[in-house]
């Protein structure tokens, strides 16, 4: 038997806006007070856990989840040295050491930091508590925790582009099955019912 689990990223930060890696750094939304709609009806009645940094939290009490259980395993990838630098940033710093960096894939390691199988080890830990609980879950994460499932999912070594392109305003649908295997399922699934027609 499978468990679905729903993926949804925090709402948008300053650093979000300006490009910068944000990692464990706990950043503000730039608007908290975002206000979207009705969560779709699939996405309501589920076990709902947020990642502790405050940006997810944030995010959760604007989707009207109330109460949802903080788990660490949840929290962003450790970016360690790299956090609050852009991408050209690193880029001018660091020259080809940031392109032999990235060619490792999973095994990427930022100064400091932590790789995204590492991230994918803990995320891994998660779904089996999903699965042993048999019951439809969501969380409110990061970019990097759902990279990591699609990794999962997908068997993704992060060389090259992601075999799916998810888009980050919407809920990413997977199946948890009894091992606690991932198969992403739907993903972009917009957050909001509808709006109902006049």
């Amino acid at each position: 038997m499978t468990v679905s689990l729903a993926l949804i990223r925090h709402f948008p930060t300053a650093w979000n806006t300006s490009g910068r890696i944000q990692g464990r750094t706990d950043i503000p939304l730039a608007d908290p007070e975002r206000r979207g709609g009705a969560l779709g009806r699939d996405l309501v009645d589920r076990d709902w856990y947020v990642s502790p940094l405050e940006r997810a939290r944030a995010t959760a009490a604007l989707l009207g989840i109330a109460a949802p259980a903080v788990d660490p395993r949840l929290i962003e990838m450790d970016w360690g040295t790299y956090e609050g630098q852009t991408l050209d940033d690193l880029r001018r710093g660091l020259g080809t050491r940031l392109a032999k960096n990235e060619a490792h894939g999973l095994d990427f390691r930022p100064e400091g930091g932590e790789t995204p199988r590492e991230v994918a080890g803990r995320f891994q830990a998660f779904l089996n508590d999903i699965a042993r609980n048999q019951r439809p879950a969501g969380a409110i994460t990061h970019k990097g925790v759902i990279r990591a499932a699609l990794v999962l999912a997908t068997k993704w070594d992060m060389r090259g582009k992601a075999p799916v392109k998810l888009a980050w305003d919407r809920a990413h649908i997977f199946a948890v099955a009894a091992d606690g295997a991932l198969r992403l399922d739907r993903p972009n699934r917009p957050l909001y019912e509808p709006a109902a027609l006049p």
